[in-house]
């Protein structure tokens, strides 16, 4: 047991999760007896699982070493996973955990999912503002078994309101007399415990942060969100925004067949209906067509065109969204997209109109499938840039409302501006 013990710790986190995530069920529960609820809390910390997969892993564990793991792990994390699971299974853990740690998650697991107080964790340093430097790095030895980070040092009040911050570094380098409020820094940036998960990110980005504190509306201190959490914040906004743009969700991988058509179903009915309206559009041109047969090879390769230049502009404009860049930002955005659409779309329709002039040995008809090109990138672009701003403004995900919607629409365009332009020039290419 010994030999076993010495070769697992001397694993990374990670690499001990992904062997114990490898185990069969049989294997784990001999894996139980060796390690302690505490040490397997450290690998569960670390460890990201599908609600079944949790579920599973909890109900091979007797129910009080679970528990007792559970109370062990970061009550972030902690949170997570039990957030996962049904509510009765959660209300029989923390009927059976340490009174102490079944209070700290119950005080996150009420807070609205997506927001800070959903990610934030309680174990953090705090120290008083007439403390000393040597106190309060005698007592930061203390405290910091059971923080999650330690690089920012947090001081609050009688009453628990924040009032600054130090970092570890300013505290190891300052004279041991020193008090801490004359070393803190009194202006510290923090978010709100109802803060959208995303704004929150864009906070700690922006100021390069490893963590930020979390207050209620009073500013009194209720925990921080670590650089850990954000990073996973950020690979589901970026899967979430991905997803929207295709129509399905990317992370279903492994999903039931049916289940998986029925999530996508009701976008593709949708866009077969905006699409009907693309045929009934080329139907009103019948008369056209059948007239000059040739302009009905180029009706895809116009439209297709069109639809990618949409969904390039398309995904500039979601990433501004994203940001949260002002109205003039955005106001810049659609000048620049209209103006890099009629770039775009001269050089195109330039080069179209040369390969069909040859190809067909009919200028005419290459300027009219370069006149065409032009003005359907233009106005995809700026569909592109205007239709999630539109979206956002009414409330809806831009990139779920948008990606699937502009392809549609950009057809829909590309074929009125197409034929519209044919018909003026009708008499020149006919035959």
């Amino acid at each position: 047991m010994m030999t076993f013990r010495e070769i697992f710790f001397e694993l990374h986190t990670y690499e001990q999760g992904e062997f114990y995530l490898a185990l069969s069920s049989e294997e784990r529960q001999q894996l139980y007896r060796y390690l302690s609820p505490k040490e397997l809390a450290d690998l569960f910390d670390g460890i990201e699982e599908e609600q079944e997969d949790v579920e599973q892993l909890l109900k091979e564990m007797d129910s009080s070493y679970a528990a007792d793991m559970l109370s062990y792990m970061f009550t972030d994390n902690a949170v997570d996973t039990l957030n996962q699971l049904d509510k009765k299974d959660v209300a029989m853990y923390l009927s059976i955990m340490e009174p102490e740690s079944a209070k700290e998650i119950k005080n996150l697991l009420h807070y609205e999912d997506d927001t800070a107080g959903s990610i934030m964790t309680t174990e953090y340093v705090a120290i008083a503002a007439d403390q000393t430097v040597k106190s309060a790095m005698a007592y930061l030895k203390e405290a910091a078994a059971d923080a999650e980070i330690i690089y920012y040092i947090f001081v609050v009040d009688e009453a628990g309101y924040l009032v600054g911050v130090i970092s570890l570094r300013d505290l190891i380098v300052n004279d041991d007399q020193a008090l801490i409020r004359d070393v803190m820094s009194e202006r510290v940036i923090s978010v709100k415990v109802g803060d959208d998960q995303e704004d929150v990110a864009n906070t700690m980005r922006d100021y390069d942060f490893l963590a930020v504190p979390v207050t209620d509306y009073k500013n009194r201190m209720l925990g921080i969100v670590t650089v850990d959490d954000i990073i996973d914040v950020i690979d589901e906004e970026a899967a979430s925004d991905y997803s929207g743009l295709a129509g399905v969700d990317v992370e279903e991988v492994a999903e039931n067949p049916l289940h998986a058509a029925k999530k996508r179903l009701p976008w593709l009915i949708t866009l077969l209906f905006l699409g009907m309206s693309t045929a009934t559009l080329i139907g009103h041109y019948e008369a056209l067509v059948s007239e000059a047969s040739i302009l009905a090879v180029f009706i895809s390769l116009i439209t297709g065109t069109a639809g990618n230049a949409g969904t390039q502009s398309l995904a500039v404009a979601v990433r501004r969204l994203a940001m949260q860049e002002d109205d003039r930002s955005f106001i810049r955005l659609i000048f620049s997209e209209l103006v890099t659409g009629i770039i775009t779309g001269l050089i195109t329709g330039l080069t179209i109109m040369v390969i069909v002039g040859v190809w067909k040995h009919n200028f005419t008809l290459g300027f009219v499938i370069g006149m065409a090109m032009l003005c359907a990138i233009t106005v995809a672009n700026l569909a592109g840039s205007l239709i999630p701003m539109l979206m956002d403004k009414l409330g809806f995900d831009p990139a779920v409302a948008s990606g699937p919607f502009i392809t549609t629409l950009s057809d829909l365009t590309s074929v009125l501006i197409y034929f519209s332009i044919a018909s003026l020039f009708m008499s020149y290419f006919i035959g």
